[in-house]
């Protein structure tokens, strides 16, 4: 299938009733036709692995087919370049954690990117950063505690963001990582704590949230057993 040929496609998919709900969810766009996760993860299945289908799809500047992209661009064939391009058309969050989440996260850039992100005036640009954060403390299973901690300080320096967008992810951010193993756990309520004292909302929020999932029997009682089976800390 060519660009035309599935730009038909989605929009056969698509519904009204579907693009009203995005928009209930904060998931503002200029163009979309509302198809389902479910049927965008069919189509990109039947597609299969296209990185320069991939770029034609996300210069359409359909929502739809953004999501199509990244769901079926290969995170090998990625560049920094084309990292820096597509982050500045994120326009909403659903289009960032998701992209950053099923592309951006298994690139070799990755990491680098949060350091440089995480300092942009753009919400969703900067958004990302902490996107990948909680993404990569999800999926890089090999990356040590060191190099996970070493996220840490920026979530702490821009905890005191108060931009909506800005601090709900940077509290995914610090109570994934705190969710990794129990030694993570520690630093991250230590960090939280820290956080809680800034004299700002958005800071005290993002600690207390942070704190209660961190701190409750379920989490540590989690992280124990998984101590307990697999001997990480």
């Amino acid at each position: 299938m060519n660009v035309e040929q599935i730009l038909k496609r989605l929009e056969k998919l698509g519904s009204a009733e579907n693009v009203a709900g995005m928009a209930r969810y904060g998931i503002i766009t200029k163009k979309a036709f509302g198809v389902s996760a479910p049927d965008l993860k069919k189509l990109a299945k039947e597609i299969g692995r296209n990185h320069a289908l991939a770029g034609e799809l996300w210069k359409t500047r359909n929502h739809d087919a953004r999501a199509l992209a990244y769901l079926i661009d290969d995170p090998k064939q990625v560049t920094a370049r084309q990292m820096e391009t597509w982050v500045k058309d994120f326009d909403n969050w659903a289009i960032c954690d998701s992209c950053c989440g099923h592309l951006f996260s298994y690139t070799p850039f990755a990491y680098e990117k949060i350091f440089l992100w995480a300092k942009r005036k753009n919400e969703f640009e900067k958004r990302a950063a902490f996107a990948l954060i909680a993404w990569l403390t999800v999926h890089d299973k090999k990356a040590s505690d060191e190099k996970i901690a070493a996220l840490l300080p920026i979530i702490e320096q821009h905890a005191n963001d108060e931009r909506n967008f800005i601090r709900k992810a940077v509290n995914w951010a610090l109570r994934q990582i705190g969710k990794r193993n129990l030694k993570l756990n520690k630093m991250a309520i230590e960090t939280a704590k820290k956080i809680q004292k800034f004299d700002s909302k958005s800071a005290r929020w993002i600690a207390a949230d942070a704190l209660r999932e961190l701190q409750n029997e379920t989490t540590q009682e989690r992280l124990k057993k998984k101590l307990a089976t697999d001997g990480h800390r």
